[in-house]
This record gives structure tokens, C-alpha cells and sequence, in this order.
């Protein structure tokens, strides 16, 4: 007897579009059938039902029936595939054979159900594996590529136990750390002096030639060319300099270079140039990349250049690429994507009750570098550039505006974490940043004063935390002057006395070739200001090499920084080159960062780390030392998901003909959200790449990809619970259950 729920899947298919079912009709190709008739000779089961069945349903029943009788084996993994086990615990608890017997499933229970692929600037992408492999079988069409067969290959060997997961050790994981130095390593900085040298020579040629004018780096007349030079070395050491003459171009960008980009990549530069993509790479972070290839560190920069080098698949996208962040697109007096109702068009970010994000209206808009993968790009195709500083600086408006934020953040309910960024929050200069800071304060003690006036159970929750988000320590650690660590310190004592308890930095190296001496000089001054820095990075294809991410946390806890989050790539096809799949997160969440675990023991003790900065360095040491880590795993592995929040908590239900993974999320329990989310669903999001081409490239950038074979097993996730350290303190009185700011229809 049919299973009613796949007869329903078959009504569904009989309505897709003619363009689909013509795709049926497409033969496989030689590739596609050579991996056919090993996937049908290692699993003879399947090969019988696909051979018996008279048609697709009939395939799939078979092939349910099967693998419910497999996944019947094991109880605990039959309720989470029903959705009456989940949680973290019971996710660790599954075993390898059970992960592949749920991915089929839902495989089977997603059957024929269609997508807007925004990778294909919204096609219409449809599931149905079990059915394309039949048709493989009985007609040789279908279309699947060798991707896709690939994939199921590996599926059904971990399904037979075929394939096994074979974890690797802590000496095995510390081997991968060890091929990525730091930016400590003096034959590193050896390198980076020269790189040094030799822009600083380009600038004064240049400027020289006319070619670049500065008002305020300028050499007077008649000195030498090695007088020149030491008054540029001393320009070196301001963050200005860097700034005023970022490139803006592909042929200086090439010249600063040594003109060691290949034609290839020129090709492609005065491609995005043509097509409007900007430019904005300033001389420190230049000096980073290597010029000559080290043979002591080959490849070792790649993390860095791919965040400045465009790819062509960026190029190609550029002019259609959409907001992955549904909450960027705001319009007043209309709810964002989570519902919450803003003040301003542009000045407020808003998902989470508890946050909220403050963009001002000054140069903080504006950063001090652009990445390639930056989520910005869809608003750079209108012209809204956030590179054009003079333009960037604060509007006579910005003063009311700014005024209207805080009446806004001081009539909230929910509200207990600010987060003040851009751009970039340490863009601002001094005085802007001190007034945005003062005015937070101001509205902290307002918020407490107002809540002497209400009962308990309806008091508003009152100001904890203050963060400022910046790469300016990764970009340009000249930035952190004596100046600023003042304004920092004074505001952390003046909002102490008010109740605030955290004062985070919250910054972006992406690798540890990013930590130089310059980024470390500047991290100590911070943190002798009193404030805690964390670090999110993003797992690109190039920092997500086995042993990149784990080397970075144990480098970052060195110079007294904890890791915050782990993000997987955001967007679509324009992110295609950087983009590393949702198992390879998942795969280095268990297989890699495992080992810098803080067991429950330790957590009361890094939970007090914060309130005592200043000793971070040691703290961290101590504790490493005490819990025997090669680092401290305080970041959560999470994809930043359009309108649900930051999660990893997934199942792989489909999978296209070319192999890419389908992946449908739900949001993170373990932390509160606008109601909203009850009436949002979960969130599907169809993968730029299949593991067979993420592993190609992995391969093409000198990989040995053996070592990641586990990789193709992991189609779960659940999101990691938060590191004690990032909890809200707790209030001494009951905050109302009341949201103000909030419209969910």
C-alpha cells in the first residue's frame, strides 16, 4: 500500500512546470553513469528496487520502507527524525550510520517540493533524488550530474557503514595549525618590512608625479628621496595616511603589488572596475600579502586575498545581487523582517529583543577596507558607496537624529545590548564617537531613573552591555591611539557607576597572517581601556581549511582575545568563490575546535573574565593551562540566516540535480526572539556549491582532500550553547514581559 504522504508528493510534482519536466527527459552523461553503476554495485538492495519499481512512487515507498526499518534500529535517532528528540545532547548522541538515514528521509518526505534558487536568480530548483536516480536506472535521463551522483554515493556507503567516521586526534589537528604561521613569525614580519618599503616608495613616486595629492601628506620642497622616505615611515603610523591613500583601482592596487598579479586576475579586476564594483584597499593591509611566494608559508595568505581579490562569479553577479539580510530593507513606520518598528531608515538594525544595532550618520558608516564577501555589495550596485569619506562626515541632522535613537532605545521594554557599528564604529573620529558614546550613557541613566517609578514585573530592562564592532585592529591597528583608549576608559567608568557591566570590542581577524605586531600593540591598548575583545571570523573556502580556524582562536587567545562566532559565507552566487559548505562548519564544530571544549566546570569561572579586562591575557593562559586547551572554543559555529537570527541548527531535506545541498533551518532555541518567529517557519536555503566542487577547490589551493572525507556525512546541526562569558547579567528586579517597538501583524 502507497504511503499517503508520498502520494500527496506525487500530486505536487504532477503541477511543476514544463521546463522541469522536460529536465526528466535530459540523458546523464558518461560521468553521471560510471558513478551510477558503482552507487547500484555497492548497494545491491537498492539497485533491486530501483530495477522492480514500475515507477517513481513505487522507488520511493521502496526505499522508505527500507531505511525505516534501518533507522528503526536505533530509537533515539528515529525521534529525532520524527522531531520528538531534538536538542543538542540528543545530536551528539546520533551515530554516523543515523545521520545518513535521516538526510534520506527527508529526502523522501521532501520529495518533489520546488524553490526559488536565488543563486539562479530565482529559478525554480526542485528535489527529488530517489526519483532522479530511478529514472537514471530505467530511461538514462534525468538529467543528474556527476555531482549529484557523488553526493549519493558517499550518502549509501555511510548508510551501509561503508564508510565509517574516523575522528582525528588532538596531534593530528595540532599538524594542520602548524601550517599557518602568524603574523609574529619574523620571517613573516621579515616580508611585510619589505612590502612596506616598497609601497611607501610607490606613494612618494607617485605623489612626486602628481598622480596622488594629499593636503595633509605632502614633502616640502627640495628634500631628498631618503628624506622622504623616513617622513613617509612616520606617516606609516597614522591611521589618516592609510585612509587618504587606499586604492582605488586595479593598476595602482597592482603596482603596490610589485605587479605579482597575473594577467588573469588583472583581467578580472578591470572587469569589476568597469562594472562599478569598488575599490578600497589601504596600504597597511597591502603590506600584508605576499609579494613573493615564502616557501617556509605557501599559501599562507590566501585568507587574506581573498578578501580584496574579486572573483569572477562576483563580477558576473554584480547588478543582481539581492539583500540577504531581510532586515537591511526597512521602511518607517512599516515592521522589518522581524517586526520590530525603527526610527530612522538607516540608523537601527534590529532581530533580537534584546539588541539592537546603531548605525550612525558619520564616517563610522564607512570602513576601513572592503571585503569581497561584504553583505553590503547589494546596496553598492545603487551607488550607495560607504567608501566616499568626505561625504560620510555628520550632517547638521545627525545631532536630531542621533537624539530620536535614544528616545527610541530609552522607551524600550526588552532592549539591554547596543551594538554601535557601520561600517565600522572606530571610523568615527573621536569627537563623534564620544558623543555617540555620552549619549548612551545619558539614555542608561534616564532608563534606570524611569524605573524607580514602576512596579516590579513591569520595570524595563536597563542598559548591560555596550559593544563596538570594528576590523579597524585587523585593517588598521594605527586607529588605536592614546586618544581613543582615553574616551574608551572614561566611558567604561562613567557608565559602571550607572549599571552598565559589559564593554566588548567585537572584531573581525579572519586569520591568524591578520595578527601582526601593529594588530597586537593595538589589542593591548584596548584592552587596557577596560573592554573585552571578541572575534568573529567567517569560514570561507580559504580560512576553512583543516587547522586554519582552530590556529586563529589559539593565536587571538595569545594576545587576550576570545572567539565569538564562526560564520559560514552569507549570499548567494556573487559568494560563490568564498563560499564553504554548511558541513564543512558543521565538520570543524566536531572535528577541530572539539579539542578548545570548555568543560561545565570552567564556566563560572570564564563567566567572570569580563569584569576584570584589563588581566585577559592571563586569565585565558590560566585557564588553558588548568583545562589542558590548545585554545578556548567560546564561539559558536552559526549561519546568519535572512529574518531568523544566527543559527546552525539544520537538516539537509533535498539535494538539485548539480549536487547542491538543500538546507531547511530553524532558529536557535537557546535564545529569545521577536514572536515573529513562531509565525516565520523555517528557513530553506539552497547552497551555492556542492561538497564535490567545494573539495575541487580545497584541491585547486594545494589541499589534500583525503582529510576531509568526513565532510559528505554531515547533513545535521544543532546551534552550540553560548559560552557563559557572552550571558546578560541577571537584574535584581523583574523586567515586564511587554515589547514595545514591535508589530507582528
Amino acid at each position: 500500500m502507497p504511503d499517503t504522504k508520498v502520494l500527496d508528493q506525487q500530486r505536487r510534482r504532477d503541477d511543476v512546470s514544463l521546463g522541469i519536466k522536460e529536465l526528466d527527459k535530459v540523458a546523464i552523461c558518461v560521468k553521471s553513469h560510471k558513478l551510477l553503476k558503482q552507487l547500484l554495485k555497492e548497494n545491491p538492495k537498492l539497485d533491486g528496487l530501483m530495477r522492480n519499481a514500475h515507477n517513481e512512487i513505487e522507488a520511493l515507498v521502496g526505499v522508505k520502507n527500507w531505511v525505516m526499518e534501518i533507522l528503526g534500529k536505533s530509537p533515539e535517532a528515529l525521534k529525532y527524525y520524527q522531531n520528538a528528540g531534538e536538542g543538542r545532547k540528543t545530536f551528539e548522541a546520533l551515530k554516523w550510520k543515523d545521520y545518513a538515514a535521516i538526510r534520506l528521509l527527508d529526502y523522501i518526505d521532501n520529495a518533489g517540493r520546488e524553490f526559488a534558487d536565488l543563486n539562479l536568480r530565482g529559478e525554480v530548483a526542485i528535489t527529488n533524488p530517489i526519483k532522479l536516480i530511478w529514472l537514471a536506472v530505467t530511461y538514462g535521463t534525468g538529467g543528474a550530474m556527476p555531482y549529484f551522483f557523488e553526493d549519493m554515493l558517499q550518502l549509501f556507503r555511510q548508510l551501509s557503514g561503508v564508510s565509517e567516521l574516523k575522528l582525528p586526534n588532538l596531534k593530528k589537528v595540532e599538524s594542520w595549525m602548524e601550517r599557518f604561521p602568524s603574523g609574529f613569525d619574523p620571517r613573516i614580519v621579515q616580508l611585510r618590512e619589505e612590502n612596506k618599503e616598497r609601497i611607501l616608495r610607490v606613494i612618494i613616486k607617485l605623489i612626486d608625479k602628481g598622480e596622488l595629492n594629499s593636503n595633509r601628506f605632502k614633502f616640502e620642497p627640495g628634500i631628498s628621496k631618503e628624506q622622504k622616505y623616513l617622513e613617509a615611515l612616520k606617516w606609516w603610523d597614522d591611521h589618516v595616511f592609510h585612509l587618504n591613500f587606499a586604492v582605488r583601482s586595479p593598476d595602482l592596487l597592482n603596482e603596490l603589488l610589485g605587479n605579482s598579479l597575473d594577467p588573469d586576475t588583472m583581467k578580472i579586476l578591470y572587469r569589476a572596475e568597469k562594472a562599478g564594483i569598488p575599490f578600497f584597499l589601504n596600504p597597511y593591509y597591502l603590506s600584508l600579502l605576499h609579494v613573493r611566494v615564502p616557501y617556509f608559508a605557501i599559501g599562507a595568505d590566501l585568507a587574506i586575498r581573498d578578501y580584496i581579490i574579486y572573483s569572477n562569479h562576483l563580477v558576473e553577479e554584480f547588478g543582481h545581487i539581492v539583500a540577504w539580510e531581510k532586515e537591511d530593507l526597512v521602511e518607517v513606520g512599516k515592521p522589518n523582517a522581524a517586526g520590530w518598528l525603527l526610527p530612522t531608515r538607516n540608523n537601527v538594525h534590529r532581530r533580537y529583543p534584546e539588541v539592537a544595532i546603531l548605525i550612525p550618520d558619520t564616517v563610522g558608516r564607512a570602513c576601513g577596507g572592503l571585503c569581497s564577501s561584504c553583505q553590503r555589495l547589494y546596496d553598492f550596485q545603487s551607488g550607495h558607496l560607504n567608501f566616499n569619506l568626505d561625504k560620510l562626515k555628520p550632517k547638521e541632522t545627525w545631532s536630531e537624529k542621533l537624539e530620536i535613537l535614544m528616545q527610541y532605545f530609552e522607551q524600550d521594554s526588552q532592549l539591554r545590548d547596543i551594538l554601535i557599528t557601520g561600517g565600522d564604529a572606530l571610523m568615527s573620529s573621536d569627537k563623534s564617537l564620544k558623543k555617540i558614546l555620552d549619549a548612551i550613557c545619558e539614555m542608561a541613566l534616564r532608563k534606570k531613573e524611569a524605573n524607580k517609578t514602576r512596579k516590579n514585573g513591569e520595570k524595563y530592562a536597563e542598559l548591560m552591555r555596550v559593544r563596538l564592532g570594528t576590523r579597524l585592529p585587523v585593517y588598521i591597528p594605527q586607529r588605536i591611539t592614546n586618544e581613543l583608549i582615553k574616551i574608551l576608559a572614561e566611558f567604561k567608568a562613567k557608565a559602571s557607576e550607572i549599571g552598565v557591566k559589559q564593554f566588548v570590542i567585537q572584531t573581525h581577524f579572519e586569520s591568524s597572517m591578520e595578527v601582526t605586531p601593529e594588530a597586537c600593540d593595538g589589542i593591548k591598548r584596548l584592552i587596557s581601556a577596560g573592554w573585552t575583545i571578541t572575534n568573529q571570523h567567517v569560514l570561507t573556502t580559504a580560512s576553512s581549511r583543516r587547522g586554519h580556524s582552530a590556529k586563529l582562536r589559539q593565536v587571538l587567545n595569545e594576545i587576550g582575545i576570545l572567539s565569538y562566532y564562526c560564520f559560514s559565507v552569507k549570499g548567494y552566487m556573487e559568494n560563490y568563490h568564498n563560499f564553504a559548505t554548511n558541513a564543512r562548519a558543521i565538520q570543524e564544530q566536531m572535528e577541530e575546535k572539539a579539542f578548545g571544549r570548555i568543560l561545565e566546570k570552567y564556566q563560572d569561572s570564564i563567566k567572570e573574565f569580563s569584569n576584570d579586562a584589563e588581566k585577559m591575557v592571563d586569565n585565558i593562559a590560566d585557564l588553558r593551562k588548568s583545562a589542558d586547551l590548545p585554545f578556548l572554543a567560546t564561539d559558536r559555529n552559526v549561519l546568519n540566516l535572512p529574518g531568523v537570527g544566527k543559527s546552525l541548527t539544520f537538516r539537509v531535506i533535498g539535494i538539485t540535480r548539480y549536487g547542491r545541498r538543500i538546507l531547511e533551518f530553524d532558529h536557535d532555541a537557546t535564545r529569545v526572539h521577536s514572536p515573529i518567529i513562531r509565525k516565520m517557519g523555517k528557513m530553506v536555503i539552497i547552497e551555492s556549491k556542492s561538497i564535490s566542487e567545494y573539495l575541487k577547490h580545497l584541491e585547486d589551493i594545494g589541499e589534500n582532500i583525503s582529510e576531509y572525507e568526513s565532510i559528505w556525512g554531515y547533513s545535521l546541526g544543532e546551534t552550540e550553547k553560548r559560552s557563559s562569558i557572552y550571558e546578560y547579567p541577571q537584574y535584581d528586579f523583574k523586567v515586564t514581559s511587554k515589547m514595545t517597538n514591535l508589530d507582528v501583524g
